[in-house]
């Protein structure tokens, strides 16, 4: 057996160290803990306090500010470390496992579509609720999902992550940007095979747990893979290895392509969370809330502007002057969905005419081609997650003048990593210079699309 390099070593090293790992993990767990329970129970923040001297602003810029913007970066940095090294929810819903009941995993719960309508539902709902503002609405929305998902551990496999494969709402967004990853586990084949023939002479193999049900034998890319370590040198034939970044959307992508990865793209990332984003600096949103209501009074129909709906349907602090109508409350959600309809609608057409330019049209080559947008999408949730890191940041006083100019930045890296993925995704359908370039001009002009999203947000009505 070789030497394995530096990086092969730190999956070895991983794998030898399972139970620090497992170790660190609960400390996770009850950082976590504490940080949605506490602050539901405490008074809400008066106009003096500071991130330095109250636990609820603390605990919003933790998990706002600092914890999920950086856990998606993770995902396209590290590939999916955070989930089988230090996510809460899923070590508790392994654990949860370990001693629950064992039920086979039921037919309706292996349907594709789960990561698009869980985080479609998700979000949407933390916007009915302001989950970035109020600790109860975090115990309700995070602390709801982590209880689920013990439950599900409760009642189905064994010692198994079956609600992160299967209904976690965020599981199809860290599957699609740990696509991008720079490394993963990859399989020998060779010496899984050999490994059989060595196993007839009476070499023992020993057993691995995956817990997030990978077939490890047939395992491709890192989109699946919870960089957990407990697999690396299984059979002399999985090592920790680098990889370009563009390798398994190129190369996999047509392998890996579905309708629902292209709907959670297009409809999700860029159509519903850029929704939920927009609403609250969007003029037009305030523009059709004052029509609205105009109307309805106009009409003597007075009661969608109640504000008598609970906390936990929608938004009701009136200490804090923070109350949503049932009129404020529908149309948060109107709007959210009109504007992934727009734009994910927008952004499906202009796709299309790029894979039309490749030749006749062909459904896998439009998820394919789809696959291509990941990094301005990915980029695009950083931008959205990480206005609420400088809007609590402002509220301390801190300077801000790089903001601007950083998110040019990214949106800039981010643009172009797209378009260099669907350039190499091109070149896999047509070797013609002029077809590729053709579907290129289709494809700059989704990344427009999206551009003009961030646009609005970020400078248009910022500027009025």
């Amino acid at each position: 057996m070789t030497r394995p390099g530096r990086l092969a070593a730190v999956g070895q090293w991983m794998q030898r160290h399972g139970a620090a790992i497992r170790g660190i993990q609960w400390v996770v767990v009850a950082v976590y803990a504490f940080l949605i329970l506490v602050p539901a129970v405490m008074p809400l923040p008066g106009d003096t306090a500071h991130l330095w001297n109250n636990l609820t602003l603390a605990a919003q810029f933790v998990f706002w500010g600092i914890w999920w913007p950086f856990v998606l970066l993770s995902m396209v940095m590290l590939g999916r470390v955070w989930c089988g090294v230090l996510c809460p929810e899923g070590a508790l819903a392994e654990f949860a496992s370990k001693y629950g009941r064992g039920w086979a995993i039921p037919h309706w719960m292996r349907w594709g579509g789960w990561p698009f309508v869980a985080f479609g539902i998700t979000t949407i709902y933390g916007q009915m609720v302001s989950v970035y503002q109020y600790p109860k609405a975090v115990l309700l929305v995070l602390g709801g999902s982590t209880f689920a998902a013990m439950i599900i551990g409760l009642l189905y496999g064994r010692e198994k992550r079956v609600w992160c494969k299967y209904l976690c709402p965020v599981n199809g967004v860290f599957s699609l940007l740990a696509r991008l990853a720079p490394f993963h586990y990859k399989v020998d084949e060779d010496a899984w095979r050999r490994s059989y023939k060595d196993g007839e002479h009476g070499h023992r193999v020993i057993p691995i747990n995956c817990a997030p049900l990978v077939p490890l034998r047939n395992m491709k890319g890192a989109s699946a893979c919870h960089m957990c370590g407990r697999c690396s040198g299984h059979r002399d034939a999985i090592a920790l290895t680098w990889r370009a970044p563009s390798s398994e959307v190129v190369q996999l992508g047509d392998k890996q392509a579905n309708a629902w990865d292209t709907a959670l793209i297009l409809y999700g990332l860029l159509g519903i969370a850029i929704g939920a984003f927009h609403w609250t600096a969007s003029r037009w949103f305030v523009d059709l809330k004052m029509f609205f209501a105009t109307w309805l009074v106009d009409h003597d129909i007075t009661w969608p502007l109640d504000t008598n709906a609970p906390w936990f349907l929608f938004t009701h602090y009136p200490e804090q002057n923070d109350v949503f109508s049932w009129l404020d409350g529908t149309m948060v959600i109107g709007y959210i969905l009109a504007t992934a309809l727009v734009y994910g609608t927008a952004l499906l057409i202009l796709l299309m005419g790029a894979t039309r330019m490749l030749g006749r049209f062909n459904a896998v080559r439009l998820h394919h081609l789809t696959q291509g947008l990941i990094p301005i999408a990915g980029a695009g949730v950083f931008l959205g997650l990480s206005a609420t890191t400088l809007s609590l940041l402002r509220a301390e006083h801190v300077s801000l003048w790089w903001a601007s100019d950083m998110r040019i930045a990214i949106l800039a890296i981010a643009n172009l990593w797209s378009a260099w993925l669907a350039w190499l995704v091109t070149r896999r359908y047509s070797e013609r210079f002029v077809q590729r370039g053709l579907a290129m001009v289709w494809f700059v002009a989704a990344l427009a699309v999206v551009d003009s999203a961030w646009w609005l947000m970020f400078w248009g009505w910022a500027s009025k």
